[in-house]
């Protein structure tokens, strides 16, 4: 439903030389012939009022405008690695992307520099006069010694999946994996899961299982026996059975299963023991005794009859798995092959409803793992975790009765200044500070995202990055107790920060930040002019007509995230848009979004409402929305509307209002419910319609529990009563349609899952029947994210123009 839980788009001397290489990651290097304009023209488009409505002169400058926004690159990852000559000496490795409009896919490169530790905690980089493009490169895994690289390429077509192994100088070794043995290596970042061993002789992985055979027929349809190859002109394939996937973006997909690479021998095998229902991700090594058997511990998600969408969806339960490893080391040193297929993957957490993200402490003596075990209780696709750890047993004798120790529990209600839950989207695979038990961590505080540092052991949480600051921080990596992360605002572009534990007067410790000069986050002069002219605020906004009925966290204010110029131009205040995220339980943060620079670049006030329901303020607060969709966040964003009305900063008479997803869902709430208050909107991927939606969407249980709340989990059917439609249109958008003449864009995609495109085109159509201006814009190849770049681009410049033509 929702984009990701944080929805903005979703950031001196001689040093010794890299200890991994940058290898030649773009073996067959494609040049471009120049193009004399920018062509979009490989869309279908639908659309109810023509783009060429638009002034060409205006079209232009503001595609050159949002160009120049959407060029600043991002890091996807990093890492950070010791020299092995020269103390306080490390070398870093950039993974950095940016959208090529012409390819229509992201263009990856690697930025590599020297880094020198000074004795007052700072750090000089030297950097790599030019980066490195890739391309064909699936992922990249250093191994622990970081005297290896690891590069998979994922086939694109039928063929086999090709594994490299690099070492500090030259291409090692190179294994080419057939269709028959496993499908692509997942990368996902959710069942995705590569992981050396400690030995560095096996890898680890999660990909697709081999797919099924089917029946074949030869040229008079008779049956032939045995199947045949795909290139034999004499035969045809029948589709065979249809099998359940996990919904939006892993359609044709085949069920991610675990597998072990001998990197010596080449040897593939799939890992025994393991129950077919079961899909596998997030896979590590678990600690060993030497001559012993290895162990993996997994992530395993199980269905009953049907797989629910899974993206951005942590209620769906799913545990920690220990098995034994198909290649282990023998104290003579000799790879073996152990049998397990007798011997079952034990489930290590039986007592608890979810648990992934799981991380060996640096000793191996116990393993820490996150729950999503309120979201699965509750039903709410994405609530407050919870962090766990368990002991290791020393003797490897690993017991479904473990003991699991809480570290950090669900909260569900903070006092302000104090810590409002963990909201956690990822760990890295080496997360710990040089203590062994103390990890870092991202999460969601309110409206920002800082970093966290969290004793496993006592469960003491420290905010580790500015607590007077509204910038948001994401983590990229870390190497004992020094950490490189990126910190920006709405209105900052993003920066490189270099973190170290320091002593402060009184001789304690604290944690010390410092600006890393780059070449990565370079914009043009006129970005950043343009920015820099421009401010961003925190605002609490207090709920309205607080009851009794509401629990102590849902009645404590909400926030909106307000963008402006620095200086008014004359007594009249700029056109405001109201900015939604969706989910609903998800937030947008203060970082930057290039997007949204560019909207507020361009002459508008933005109002990014953080309504009651979002993540990052408490359990209470956000379980206090299901049951009331269309109601009290509808209410909530008229609250932050008037709020600013009334502080003067903005005029009622040019509001404009922006959302996607269930953004969309309150988008066409609020032109139905306040028809008057709006002079544009525009909807991307919107709920429109419950009723049509609960028969289509990889995830009808969304409908059912934020509709009735949480009792609407266990009311979830695949055949929904006369009662339950009823109860879906009424809290649906459709239903206050016939008040609604608000001129309103709709960007819809045409593969999305999750909101099906029928419940946009139907209010649309239903809309423009009734004579208000409506623009159409479908995107024949986009999933719910409408992500792809020349998607994204063209998503934002007709949001600009739409509103440029209604506001201005």
């Amino acid at each position: 439903m929702f984009g990701s839980r944080s929805s903005v788009g979703n950031w001196c001397g001689r040093v010794a030389p890299i200890p991994v290489p940058i290898p030649n990651l773009n073996p067959n290097p494609i040049i471009h012939c120049p193009r004399s304009s920018l062509q979009l023209t490989a869309r279908r488009r639908f659309s109810f009022s023509p783009m060429e409505d638009a002034k060409e002169q205006e079209y232009a400058s503001h595609s050159d405008l949002l160009h120049q926004f959407t060029a600043i690159p991002t890091i996807d990852k990093a890492w950070l690695f010791n020299s092995h000559t020269i103390d306080m000496a490390s070398q870093a490795m950039f993974c950095v992307s940016q959208p090529n409009l012409l390819t229509n896919k992201r263009k990856k490169s690697i930025v590599s520099a020297s880094l020198l530790r000074q004795t007052d905690a700072t750090v000089a980089f030297h950097w790599a006069p030019f980066p490195i493009e890739f391309s064909g490169v699936s992922a990249m895994v250093p191994s622990p010694s970081a005297s290896k690289l690891l590069i998979v390429r994922n086939p694109e077509s039928e063929g086999p999946c090709r594994f490299e192994i690099w070492s500090s100088s030259q291409l090692e070794k190179e294994f080419h994996v057939p269709q028959s043995k496993h499908g692509s290596v997942y990368t996902d970042g959710w069942f995705e899961g590569i992981s050396w061993n400690l030995n560095e002789t096996c890898i680890a992985y999660v990909a697709e299982e081999p797919a099924p055979a089917k029946p074949t027929f030869n040229d008079l349809g008779g049956y032939q026996k045995g199947g045949s190859s795909d290139k034999d002109c004499g035969t045809w394939k029948a589709q065979g059975e249809w099998e359940e996937e996990w919904g939006e973006t892993y359609a044709g997909k085949r069920q991610p299963a675990l597998f072990v690479i001998d990197i010596t021998s080449g040897e593939v095998q799939a890992v025994k023991g393991i129950d077919k229902s079961l899909s596998i991700g997030q896979v590590v090594w678990a600690p060993t005794l030497e001559g012993s058997v290895q162990y993996l511990v997994f992530v395993g998600w199980s269905f009953e009859t049907r797989k629910l969408g899974i993206k951005y969806c942590y209620n769906r339960p799913c545990a920690l798995y220990a098995v034994k490893a198909p290649h282990y080391e023998s104290k003579a040193n000799e790879t073996e092959t152990y049998s397990t297929e007798d011997v079952q993957a034990v489930n290590l957490t039986q007592t608890i409803s979810s648990a992934f993200y799981p991380r060996f402490s640096p000793d191996g003596k116990f393993l820490v793992f996150v729950s999503a075990r309120s979201s699965v209780d509750s039903g709410a696709h994405s609530a407050t975790d919870s962090l766990h750890r368990i002991d290791w047993p020393e003797d490897m004798k690993l017991y479904q009765s473990s003991k699991i120790h809480e570290v950090i529990p669900v909260v569900l209600f903070a006092e302000d200044g104090s810590f409002p839950g963990l909201y956690c989207s990822n760990i890295l695979s080496d997360p710990w500070l040089s203590d062994g038990h103390s990890l870092v961590i991202a999460s969601v505080w309110h409206s920002s995202q800082v970093l966290l540092s969290i004793n496993v052991l006592s469960g003491e949480i420290l905010r580790i990055t500015p607590a007077n600051s509204n910038f948001s921080w994401s983590l990229l990596t870390l190497d004992g107790n020094n950490i490189l992360a990126v910190s920006s605002s709405p209105v900052d572009v993003p920066q490189l920060k270099y973190g170290a534990i320091v002593k402060n007067t009184t001789n304690n410790e604290e944690w010390s930040w410092s600006d890393v000069s780059n070449p990565i986050f370079k914009c043009s002069d006129k970005v950043r002019s343009l920015i820099s002219s421009l401010t961003s605020s925190i605002m609490k906004i207090s709920v309205k007509d607080v009851s009794e009925s509401l629990t102590k966290g849902a009645s404590q204010p909400y926030e909106a995230i307000f963008v402006s110029s620095k200086t008014k131009k004359s007594d009249a205040c700029d056109p405001l848009i109201v900015v939604l995220h969706g989910g609903p339980h998800s937030v947008l943060l203060s970082s930057f979004s290039k997007p949204l620079a560019y909207l507020s670049s361009v002459g508008y006030s933005l109002l990014i409402v953080n309504y009651r329901g979002t993540i990052g303020f408490g359990e209470e607060a956000l379980q206090s929305l299901p049951g009331k969709v269309g109601s009290q966040d509808v209410n909530d964003v008229l609250t932050a509307i008037d709020h600013v009305i009334d502080l003067g900063l903005a005029s009622p008479s040019k509001i404009a209002v922006l959302g996607g997803s269930h953004g969309g869902f309150l988008t066409t709430h609020l032109i139905g419910q306040a028809p008057e208050k709006f002079v544009a909107a525009a909807a991307r991927n919107p709920v429109c319609n419950l009723a049509l939606m609960v028969g289509t969407t990889d995830i009808p249980d969304w409908c059912y529990v934020e509709t009735y709340g949480t009792k609407g989990r266990d009311k979830f059917t695949e055949a929904p009563s006369a009662e339950d439609l009823t109860l879906f249109y009424s809290k649906s958008p459709i239903s206050h349609l016939s008040k609604a003449k608000t001129p309103t864009l709709f960007l819809l995609g045409a593969q999305d899952l999750r909101v099906p495109i029928s419940t946009g085109l139907q209010y649309a159509r239903a809309l423009r029947e009734k004579g208000v201006p409506t623009k159409v814009i479908v995107f024949p190849n986009d999933v719910h994210g409408i992500e792809r770049p020349q998607s994204d681009f063209e998503s934002y410049l007709n949001i600009a123009i739409w509103f440029n033509k209604y506001c201005k």
